[in-house]
């Protein structure tokens, strides 16, 4: 059930729009479901002999305005409180009846007309359609004083929460105040006159959002806005300096021919230019030059750029699980850009669930916890190389290693899941997850090739090499709560991962252990194929296994050699690491 609160000065205008026949004829049979004493007028329904609509009408009006113009000057100007409430459509349809306790509740709860007080304010509840009500009350109460109205809006959707658990209706997350303007009914109705898919809002606040992402400086956050083919106008200070920024969609114009121009402010509380400033003010490491990641320099730079982001996405999954709000809230805002920046770069395979999952943990990103004193700058970071190294392909090496990412952050959404519930913040919780279904898909999509071949090449290892696999699988697993073998499919891929880990000069062992100690499993959907993705990171293995695995330096076992600093520096500094090779190192040339 959703409250919308406005104010005005015209009671009769109002009415006249409430009873009349809507902008697309959409408003049938209204009628009074309420009033302050149950016997006002209703122009809908007058059963006077010979009843003319427009003078019950009138009638009405100046009853509502009676203590109005009796205050005189001391009534306010905009007089007029107007709340429209809607159940959600897949609600049940609420009789007049109800719709009559809805509207005494929301008038009591925000103080225009309390339960027993005689000098409450004149309200009337108009319904003309089956799945919402308007309620307008006139703000002058009986005693000719102003009624104490301070969070209206809060207090409306305070009681509306309550209204939905009490009479069985859909009940919807409470709100904090943090979340993006949503479109007004003005812009949804222009969007489908105009054949929009959406409102240019919801497209402009997209946009920007992608546009910011690792940008690494303000000059370059406004080249993208107008490469990404946005009207982009600034508003300057006498001084000259920049103080704020409008966009505008190309052809969407008002009524004068004019562009529509929307404050960045007004996308979303973090997209002014203020806002904007602070991020960019932590500064991105410097991506121009190629990246420095110990990735293999003969993979694509979209597949390296992957490979860097998702060691730096699972160590922002260990920091969400800490209990360093203003780092966590960091972490947050640069798995957003992230996000962003995988979506406007993915193939056509998986852009679509992408892009939902960007656009959905963009309310996760907001909430009264301040990322002070906080660095997010290597995930910015990697969201910039993943932006100038351009699209993936979404095929053999760039498909497995966009499968690798999103694996990854498919855990990273359910940690922000966890965090935000632990905190009370329902709506940015259900984002999260929202986010995680999407990316679940998208990895579904992006890892059906090379699992499918993965799968094959495991099942045609021979048969004393796959029992030495599962063997160490059995050992090493159970420790976790993950039983092996049973149904061998399940197990195919890891083993075939295992296989070309030995084959590359690592012990599987070893590396298995550093792959289950980079973090928690438990929310793993399906943890073998968790495992195989960050023992192939770790080793340096292709994402896509029709290529070939490297060989480190000969005679280079982990029982021997440390870590890699890559390695090092992506897995959580609390997590364990046994001694491993360093597969980064390359042969000396012969």
């Amino acid at each position: 059930m959703v409250p919308k609160i406005r104010r005005g000065s015209r009671t009769h205008g109002l009415l006249v729009y409430l009873y009349g026949p809507g902008k697309r004829d959409e408003h049938v049979d209204p009628h009074l479901v309420g009033s302050w004493d149950g016997f006002a007028p209703d122009p809908g329904r007058d059963t006077s002999p010979d009843p003319d609509p427009k003078v019950t009408l009138a009638r009405l009006a100046a009853v509502l305005d009676l203590r109005v113009k009796q205050a005189g000057d001391s009534a306010p100007t905009q007089h007029v409180w107007h709340c429209s409430v809607r159940t959600d459509p897949g609600d049940r349809m609420l009789s007049d009846a109800e719709w009559n306790s809805v509207a005494r509740r929301l008038v009591h709860a925000v103080n225009l007309a309390p339960e027993g007080d005689p000098d409450g304010c004149r309200w009337v509840a108009v319904r003309h359609a089956d799945d919402h009500i308007h309620i307008l009350a006139t703000m002058v109460r009986g005693d000719l004083r102003r009624p104490r109205m301070n969070y209206d809006f809060k207090k409306a959707q305070a009681e509306c929460r309550r209204i939905e658990k009490e009479m069985g209706l859909r009940r919807l997350k409470p709100g904090d105040g943090t979340g993006a303007k949503p479109p007004t009914s003005a812009e949804r109705f222009k969007a489908e006159r105009t054949g929009r898919p959406e409102a240019p809002r919801e497209t402009l606040r997209e946009a920007v959002r992608q546009a910011l992402a690792g940008a690494a400086t303000e000059a370059e956050f406004f080249t993208r806005l107008r490469e990404a083919g946005l009207r982009v106008k600034t508003r300057t200070a006498p001084s000259g300096d920049a103080i704020g920024y409008n966009v505008a969609l190309p052809g969407d114009r008002n009524r004068h021919g004019e562009p529509v121009w929307y404050p960045g402010s007004k996308l979303a509380p973090d997209l002014s230019l203020p806002k904007i400033r602070l991020r960019l003010a932590d500064g991105t490491a410097d991506r121009s030059a190629p990246s420095a990641t110990g990735c293999r320099t003969d993979w694509s730079p979209p597949a390296r750029e992957r490979r860097s982001a998702t060691g730096i996405a699972e160590r922002s999954a260990v920091l969400l699980d800490r209990d360093d709000d203003g780092e966590a809230a960091a972490q947050l805002v640069g798995v957003g850009e992230l996000l962003d920046a995988v979506a406007q770069t993915s193939s056509a395979a998986t852009r679509t669930e992408l892009a939902a999952a960007a656009r959905a943990f963009e309310r996760a990103t907001r909430s009264h916890v301040r990322a002070e004193r906080a660095d997010a700058r290597a995930l910015r970071s990697a969201a910039r190389g993943i932006v100038q190294a351009g699209g993936a392909l979404g095929r053999g090496e760039d498909g497995g290693t966009t499968a690798m990412l999103v694996s990854t952050l498919v855990l990273v959404t359910l940690a922000a899941a966890r965090w935000h519930s632990a905190r009370g913040h329902a709506q940015q919780a259900h984002a999260s997850r929202q986010t995680a279904a999407h990316l679940r898909t998208a990895y579904r999509q992006a890892a059906a090739a090379p699992m499918r071949a993965l799968h094959d090449q495991g099942r045609a290892l021979p048969e004393a090499q796959r029992r030495t696999h599962e063997a160490t699988l059995r050992a090493v697993l159970p420790e976790h709560g993950v039983r092996a073998g049973g149904t061998a499919t399940r197990t195919d891929a890891l083993i075939a991962t295992l296989a070309q880990a030995e084959q590359a000069g690592h012990d599987p062992e070893a590396l298995l252990r550093q792959a289950i100690n980079v973090r928690e499993l438990d929310t793993a959907e399906d943890v073998n194929d968790v495992l195989v993705w960050r023992l192939r990171r770790i080793a340096q293995l292709p994402a896509h296994p029709g290529e070939a695995p490297r060989r480190p330096q000969v005679g280079t076992r982990q029982a021997k050699t440390s870590t890699s600093r890559t390695s090092e520096r992506n897995a959580p500094a609390a997590a364990p690491r046994p001694v491993v090779s360093d597969p980064n190192r390359r042969p000396p040339r012969r």
